[in-house]
């Protein structure tokens, strides 16, 4: 497929803001998905941390073991938060020379990185769910409540391929736009 030879013309998201513009369009499935299941995470989280204070301040007894829950939820709170960026072109990176660069080759590189990315999340896919199912197989329990370790790590493969998904959509949106 050969690059395109100028930008497209359109530059704005549906949300709004401005767009990169190497991709037009928007994802087919909203990103309002993840900020639902970041929602419901950090309203746990705040319920979870909310009561081991007052539980702490009136008793002088602390909840230490929902730290697991609170790290769990952190952790997919993170993934899911990445998911939402990949799907919007809002994830951090470093444009310094990418910017400068002719419209062709930033097209180009903009492919590659999502490419590299998206294998990235797909090993870390694999792997993760090779590794929640030997927790899940060797009945692990986790070292605080004792509830099995795999209930926590089976979050890995999941979001990690929500996050594939997500950029194998942003990867069509940019190739779109380069034609």
């Amino acid at each position: 497929m050969a690059p395109p030879a100028q930008p497209p013309a359109d530059l704005t998201s549906g949300i709004g803001g401005p767009v990169h513009e190497l991709e037009r369009g928007r994802p087919v499935v909203p990103p309002s998905l993840e900020g639902a299941v970041a929602a419901l995470l950090m309203g746990g989280l705040f319920l979870v941390t909310f009561a081991n204070v007052v539980v702490r301040y009136f008793t002088d007894v602390s909840f230490a073991f929902t730290e697991e829950y609170s790290v769990a939820m952190m952790v997919a709170m993170a993934f899911v938060g990445s998911a939402a960026a990949f799907a919007l072109d809002r994830q951090i990176r470093m444009t310094f020379f990418a910017d400068r660069l002719p419209f062709r080759l930033r097209w180009a590189a903009e492919l590659l990185v999502g490419a590299l990315s998206a294998a990235f999340f797909a090993a870390l896919t694999w792997y993760g769910a090779r590794y929640a199912w030997d927790e899940y197989r060797f009945e692990v329990l986790s070292p605080g409540l004792g509830v099995p370790q795999w209930m926590y790590t089976v979050a890995l493969p999941l979001c990690s391929g929500l996050i594939v998904a997500r950029l194998a959509g942003r990867l069509v949106r940019v190739l779109r736009a380069g034609l």
